[in-house]
């Protein structure tokens, strides 16, 4: 089926599509071009209602050009770390951009022709309530993949202004809402106004809300954010736990009087059983310099006759209570079909990849500053997640490794999505890795403190306890879901009833 479709396309606009995604991600941290992302998707719209091919085909093109682009940092991963050559490991990230593409795209372009009419109001909004929907598979299909949503290249224009009020999602599909509406002034011989009279208003309304301060400043503090830039390579080897643990206790020396103090997931590379004298150490010295530590190490809790193992945030000293990773990377932590893939290729057999995935709805770990929301690594990605623990949290906190992802764009990509968290929310947000980007945020989203990649170091800075609720911290991204399904639905029905009178 797919030879014919291919077959029977042209290719330039199937070229054109790939070119389209790709250009996309050009918005995207580290490259910022903002405006090209928007244009992208302005083009796909144009494509759909134009080309002469199968508009599911032209949407996983698209969806080829955006991961080929976009998720390209997956390939480090596969061959620097996961023992795989060059070209299987290319192989591997083809297919990996096929099905993401065919999984989260392609849908796109097959609701869409089956809801285009000949009405180009429809068709803009019916084009934005499937994108709308397609965003938010990604947050729970296959356990997701919340990564490229259109809202998070535009942290730093106006359009983040609608961000505090809709959430990512949200704001996402009104950027493409307002991208298609300008598109149709190309292929509508409609009034032109009203389809530029829209982007005009989402600027402005982005301008207006941007200057809207939704929280409170309450009290500082201080915090220590430790980056140990350790050897991927060399973390896991068990001659390596002590060595390990000794440098980020060293760079945490000078700092025992701040405040709050965060190590980067898996700072402590053996299991809480084994490290139970180090932990007790740490806890003795936070206890004394009388702050709150948090620390990333594995752990393993007893299961009648096994272990199951988990990826933890430990709260010692003032700080109590830990945090058991939820969202858990395929194949990194760990393997689906594991009986079938495990020990087939080195990258199935990662350390950490038989990881148990902690309950949703966790307790926040507590501090005497108060409750701190953590998400490990990627999970920081899940907007619903975060914001169910933001709620009663006084700050966010992410502790990752990137170090997977070596000299790639991916880290960049990565800083920017903890940006949208805490923008979110009206929360500062601090962000501790082994080797990059650690940095503080503020509550709109702005990075206040960071140090440089790849170097050892600590980053002693301040934060603030915000008060009070954003419009999505209070809503969530249910009512924009609920309009996005009213949408389609209305636009089945219609198309229902031009077809059943047709007949």
């Amino acid at each position: 089926m797919l030879t014919r479709l291919i077959n029977n396309a042209d290719p330039k606009y199937l070229v054109l599509a790939i070119a389209l995604g790709g250009l996309y991600c050009l918005g995207f941290a580290p490259f910022g071009f903002w405006p090209v992302t928007l244009v992208a998707i302005a083009g796909l719209y144009y494509l759909l209602i134009q080309t002469p091919n199968n508009p599911t085909l032209v949407a996983w093109c698209f969806g080829i050009g955006k991961y080929g682009v976009g998720a390209s940092w997956v390939y480090v991963s596969i061959n620097v770390y996961g023992g795989v050559g060059p070209w299987f490991a290319g192989l591997l990230v083809v297919l990996f951009v096929l099905f993401a593409a065919a999984l989260f795209c392609a849908p796109l372009g097959w609701l869409f022709a089956r809801l285009k009419r000949k009405q180009s109001h429809w068709d803009v909004l019916s084009f934005a309530a499937i994108w709308g929907l397609m965003d938010w598979s990604l947050t729970w299909l296959l356990t997701g993949f919340p990564w490229l949503y259109t809202a998070n290249a535009m942290l730093d224009t106006w359009f983040a202004g609608w961000i505090p009020v809709l959430g990512v999602l949200g704001t996402s599909t009104l950027l493409v809402f307002a991208c298609a509406a300008f598109a149709t002034i190309l292929v509508s011989r409609e009034a032109w106004w009203p389809y530029l009279a829209l982007p005009v208003l989402v600027c402005i309304g982005g301008f207006l809300l941007r200057g809207i301060s939704w929280v409170d400043e309450g009290r500082g503090h201080s915090v220590a954010l430790i980056q140990a830039n350790i050897d991927q390579n060399l973390k896991w080897r068990p001659e390596e736990a002590q060595p390990n643990y000794q440098k980020h206790l060293d760079l945490t020396a000078p700092y025992w009087e701040a405040d709050l103090i965060i190590w980067p997931e898996a700072a402590i590379t053996l299991y809480p059983q084994r490290a139970q004298l180090l932990l007790e150490d740490l806890a003795r010295q936070s206890v004394a310099s009388q702050t709150s530590l948090v620390v990333g190490i594995p752990g393993a809790i007893a299961r009648d006759d096994h272990y199951e193992v988990y990826n933890t945030a430990l709260g010692l000293g003032q700080a109590s209570g830990r945090y058991l990773k939820h969202h858990l990377v395929p194949f990194g932590e760990y393997v689906p079909l594991e009986g079938l893939l495990r020990g087939v290729i080195a990258f199935f057999n990662l350390p950490m990849s038989a990881m148990s995935a902690g309950g949703s709805g966790q307790e926040n770990i507590s501090t005497h500053i108060g409750q701190v929301a953590v998400g490990i690594c990627y999970e920081i990605a899940y907007p619903e997640s975060m914001r169910q623990s933001a709620i009663s949290a006084a700050v966010l906190a992410t502790i990752s490794n990137d170090t997977w992802f070596g000299r790639s764009i991916g880290p960049h990509q990565h800083m920017e999505i903890a940006r949208a968290r805490a923008l979110e929310n009206g929360r500062w947000l601090l962000r501790a890795t082994n080797n990059g980007i650690t940095a503080v945020v503020n509550h709109r989203g702005m990075i206040v403190d960071a140090l440089p990649q790849f170097e050892a170091a600590a980053l002693k800075s301040e934060f603030r306890v915000m008060l009070g609720r954003t419009p999505y911290s209070w809503i969530g991204h249910w009512p924009m879901l609920m309009f996005f399904s009213g949408i389609i639905l209305q636009a089945l029905w219609r198309r229902y009833k031009t077809d059943a009178g047709s007949s």
